[in-house]
């Protein structure tokens, strides 16, 4: 039936997201200086924050730019920073995080330790 292929994928979509919350404080203490390395290029600039959390590789920078409100330069240079820091998967047309953070990740600051 095909209204049952629907059901299952939003049923894995899920547990998916309770397995993550279950596991994000042992993905915190692996990653713990990849995270502190993403802190400190993004540093308070809310569009530099805004724009790292949409690089999970399904949107080009120009998309990533229009949503975060930050300008072509501006981004080019953050997703160099990262490339740089070894935080960002080698497309940088889309870029996305080599590493896993919850989209509260900078507002959260329980992994800071």
């Amino acid at each position: 039936m095909p209204g049952d292929d629907s059901e299952s994928l939003e049923l894995l979509r899920k547990i998916h997201g309770l397995l993550e919350l279950l596991a994000e404080e042992k993905i915190a203490q692996r990653d713990a200086k990849q995270r502190a390395a993403l802190r400190k290029v993004a540093g308070t600039s809310h569009q530099k924050q805004s724009s790292i959390i949409l690089m999970d590789g399904t949107r080009t920078q120009a998309e990533i730019g229009l949503m975060a409100s930050m300008n072509k330069g501006n981004l080019s240079r953050l997703v160099a920073a990262l490339l740089n820091e070894n935080l960002l998967s080698d497309d940088t047309k889309n870029p996305k995080l080599a590493i896993s953070v919850p989209v509260n990740f900078f507002d959260s600051h329980a992994d800071e330790e």
